[in-house]
């Protein structure tokens, strides 16, 4: 036991739990911390806002096996901080946020950037923390830690006023062994529940695998490898899924959903029983399994028992548990060995690869501006088992969900559920602390990097050895899209006639490798010369404005409705 003031305690119990990176941005009110951690061996990353502390320590989360920290202080800093902690939340990512507050006796007045943090993040996180006179502050933050990391895994942020942050206390020295029990909850399936399982996957004659974001974990991937080794059912998987499975099988058959991969949207409606690990049934999907005019037996294993009882509810699953998907396929291996299963579903398999095969992804080949998913195609081709992306949110998102096959988990790190644009640079940052020895690609369009531009400051001012992809169409890409099916090509507001040299300011900020292109004969050596380079690198391509994401499905529509567009053939060879 050791006199500390709360500050210090603070950061001794991040050190315990093993937290060797924090990001966050400084103000008066968080110093006596930021001072704690100042004398720690932890590093610091100070980014160019809040929210984007925020997103580069979710990153760090999404593209590990920790929890992120951020550290940022009170007022509009909390209300930076809200959009990324609601995007974690939104995306189940681990994240812990320490707020500085004003002191206990300025609370619920009208101090100098005072604002109820628990209010503000009442919807948005998984539990907010108000550290009172009277909370054990190492016991509130290795709890903390755990339970952002438990069941559904989520944002945790902690409410810390000023007073409290300088008032002294005793650190313990915890040992963290009695939080990770605490929460160590696994639950199995029994024996009856493995038979009735593979009873169902026997009987189906067109089995399909849905892989969602909560396997995306090296354990989960490992394990979902495994039993799909030895199965070998055909499957789709969601935007937050890609990676878990090897994307280079013929029977792997890509994203599902509104801008879904072809054989997949058309997947789903032949499948007999359909199969979901870890999944959401996000409305980006469009049409779900067990509603009108997509009839198919369900089996569904989530840990959120919120959501499984509402499919309980709702699609009368023939199979469903509440538990964490990797336990379940141990569980279902084990299973297995005992009682081996052979399922007898080769035309179904046969069917898949021919799917794959006879709608292959295409986009203008013709045209005399480089495509966005031109660019997707040429990049797909250089991946690595060390390459590891950010995108932001818009065109080129979907385009590298469609094009890039990711090799393993934790390697395309995008925003799902809130959709958050000004999410790729930031958690480029935070995914190269996590793999500093990875080669960390962040996609932009120029709509999304300007949201959060001042991490291209941080990536250049740091020297990061991030590479910056920017797609530029001069445009909202995707909102342009709709307004040309619904709007009668009324583009307001979506497109730019000019826009800045986005490779010069990189230049500027420090980047040793800075590029801008337009012609079809500059991509393919530019890409090459880009990914050689070393040090922070930004590569700049001018695209089609009027490119449109295919295929896509019309709102409101489901996939029987899907438009393959102009350029996806049934039988091209492309």
């Amino acid at each position: 036991m050791k006199e500390m003031n709360g500050a210090e305690i603070m950061v001794r119990s991040l050190e315990d739990l093993g937290v060797t990176q924090v990001f966050g941005y400084t103000g008066a009110i968080v110093l006596p911390v930021y001072h704690a951690l100042g004398k720690s061996p932890i590093d610091i990353v100070i980014n160019a806002n809040e929210q984007s502390s925020a997103f580069s320590a979710a990153a760090f989360s999404r593209s590990s096996a920790r929890a992120g920290v951020a550290v940022v202080t009170s007022g509009p800093a909390i209300t930076n901080t809200l959009t990324a902690v609601a995007d974690a939340n939104a995306d189940s990512i681990p994240l812990l946020v320490f707020a500085g507050q004003v002191p206990q006796n300025r609370l619920g007045t009208d101090e100098f950037q005072h604002i109820n943090v628990k209010e503000v993040f009442s919807e948005a996180a998984k539990r907010v923390i108000l550290i009172a006179e009277n909370t054990d502050i190492e016991d509130t933050i290795k709890d903390a830690y755990f339970f952002a990391k438990t069941g559904k895994p989520g944002p945790v942020v902690i409410d810390f006023p000023m007073d409290l942050q300088r008032k002294a206390g005793v650190y313990k020295g915890t040992d963290i062994e009695r939080y990770r029990l605490k929460y160590d909850q696994e639950n199995h399936l029994g024996r009856n529940q493995c038979r009735e399982f593979f009873g169902l996957l026997q009987r189906s004659k067109r089995p399909l695998l849905y892989i969602g974001g909560g396997l995306n974990s090296q354990a989960a991937s490992d394990v979902i490898r495994r039993f799909n080794k030895k199965l070998n059912i055909p499957s789709i998987n969601s935007l937050t899924g890609k990676g878990i499975l090897d994307e280079s099988l013929d029977t792997s058959l890509g994203m599902l959903g509104l801008y879904g991969t072809p054989y997949a949207n058309m997947a789903i409606q032949e499948t007999d029983l359909f199969v979901a690990f870890g999944v959401r049934w996000n409305d980006r999907v469009v049409q779900k399994v067990g509603e009108e005019g997509l009839v198919a037996e369900i089996a569904y294993i989530d840990i959120n028992a919120e959501k499984v009882q509402e499919v309980r509810a709702t699609r009368n699953p023939k199979f469903s548990f509440i538990g964490d998907a990797c336990t379940v396929l141990e569980d279902l291996l084990e299973y297995e060995r005992e009682h081996p299963l052979t399922l007898m579903i080769d035309e179904w398999r046969q069917r898949a690869v021919a799917l794959k095969q006879k709608f292959v992804l295409n986009y203008n080949r013709e045209s005399d501006q480089i495509q966005c998913a031109e660019v997707m195609d040429h990049l797909s081709r250089r991946i690595t088992q060390n390459t590891i992306f950010t995108t932001g949110v818009g065109n080129h998102q979907m385009f590298a969900a469609q094009y890039l096959k990711t090799l393993r988990p934790h390697s395309f790190l995008t925003s799902g559920a809130f959709g958050t644009m000004g999410f790729s640079l930031p958690s480029s940052i935070g995914a190269y602390y996590a793999n500093p020895n990875a080669m960390v690609i962040a996609i932009d369009g120029d709509s999304s990097i300007k949201m959060n531009m001042g991490e291209i400051h941080t990536i250049g001012s740091l020297g990061l050895p991030i590479k910056v992809l920017l797609l530029n169409n001069h445009g909202d890409g995707m909102i342009r899209g709709i307004q040309t099916t619904l709007y009668d090509k009324q583009y307001t507001g979506s497109e730019r006639a000019t826009d800045a040299h986005f490779a010069n300011i990189a230049r500027e900020c420090g980047f040793s490798w800075t590029r801008k292109i337009r012609r079809h004969e500059e991509l393919e050596p530019s890409l090459n010369d880009f990914l050689a380079a070393e040090g922070p690198c930004f590569l700049e391509i001018v695209i089609d404005r009027d490119e449109t994401v295919y295929p896509l499905i019309p709102i409101g529509k489901g996939y029987k409705d899907m438009i393959l567009g102009p350029y996806i053939k049934e039988g091209a060879v492309v």
